[in-house]
């Protein structure tokens, strides 16, 4: 009995769509279970033992909806990892709320709240609009790695995974603490007015005032200290959710960090903590990105 136009097409697709699903989760499961893989501490160790992590974040819920893999990932194979959110998330004038999010997200990802520091400076507002003064969040983030001995800074590249400006301020602040480190070290510049100010209070907020806005920093990263940068990708891969992991396999990358299943829904319900922002849209983004099961990643 002959088919007609339409009948086998639509069998056809089913299997392949059935047999690519079925290969990228096998993949998925092999590649888990033999940890993370990254070329900052060799690629045949499996092990990040003594690796202090920094996350720089723009906003509370970033550290779930988007470096939930490289915070688990990096804690599996051994390493300390510490989170410095960069605002307050006061877009909504739900600063205080979440805030309260982001210690029990980041307690659910396996950081303590006494490793959760948030800047709320009124320089550096939770607005997609502001670009954020680049060398104030340099002498931030060169304090914070200095006081807490770091050794990896994570965070996001140029574009930002999103095209948030905030994001990509980011980037330019540790692009340009990068910079600067193959620069001579000037000794003019005066860093008594950070060193008697208290604003990294671990576990509480971080209040500066306006003067801090014209901070020029002039410091280097410390000798030994690198920069991962989360790897933005197209819209397409963004939403085919375990379907990405053959793709990200093949692709070339520093570091790699993929979820298993278990995993996975840890990093679920990490983003569920930021109750104030559970929109329709995210729990939609919860089931279908890749960046809630795998993370690329390249060095600065």
């Amino acid at each position: 009995m002959a088919a007609g136009p339409w009948g086998w097409g639509p069998a056809v697709l089913a299997l392949l769509l059935a047999l690519l699903l079925g290969g990228a989760r096998l993949l998925r499961r092999r590649y888990a279970a033999d940890g993370a893989r990254a070329s900052l501490w060799g690629r045949a160790a499996a092990r990040a033992d003594g690796v202090r992590v920094l996350l720089v974040t723009a906003h509370p819920d970033d550290e779930a909806m988007f470096f939930a893999p490289t915070v688990l990932g990096l804690g599996r194979a051994g390493a300390r990892a510490a989170v410095l959110c960069c605002s307050a998330g006061n877009y909504y004038n739900q600063g205080e709320i979440r805030k309260k999010e982001l210690e029990q997200s980041c307690f659910l990802l396996g950081i303590p709240a006494s490793d959760v520091t948030v800047l709320d400076h009124r320089d550096l507002p939770d607005n997609p609009a502001v670009e954020w003064d680049t060398q104030l969040l340099a002498a931030f983030v060169l304090k914070h790695i200095e006081a807490n001995n770091i050794n990896l800074v994570v965070t996001f590249d140029a574009g930002g995974v999103s095209g948030h400006a905030n994001h990509i301020s980011l980037y330019a602040a540790l692009r340009q603490c990068r910079d600067q480190s193959t620069e001579p070290q000037s000794s003019s510049v005066n860093w008594k007015i950070l060193e008697s100010t208290p604003f990294f209070l671990t576990g509480r907020t971080a209040v500066l005032p306006l003067q801090y806005t014209y901070l020029h920093s002039e410091r280097k990263l410390p000798e030994g200290c690198r920069v991962l940068l989360l790897e933005s990708v197209n819209l397409f891969r963004k939403y085919i959710s375990v379907l990405d992991v053959p793709v990200s396999c093949l692709l070339p990358r520093d570091a790699l960090f993929i979820l298993t299943e278990e995993e996975t829904e840890q990093a679920r319900r990490a983003m569920r903590c930021h109750r104030s922002q559970l929109l329709w849209f995210r729990h939609i983004y919860m089931l279908f990105s890749r960046y809630m099961m795998i993370n690329s990643l390249r060095l600065l």
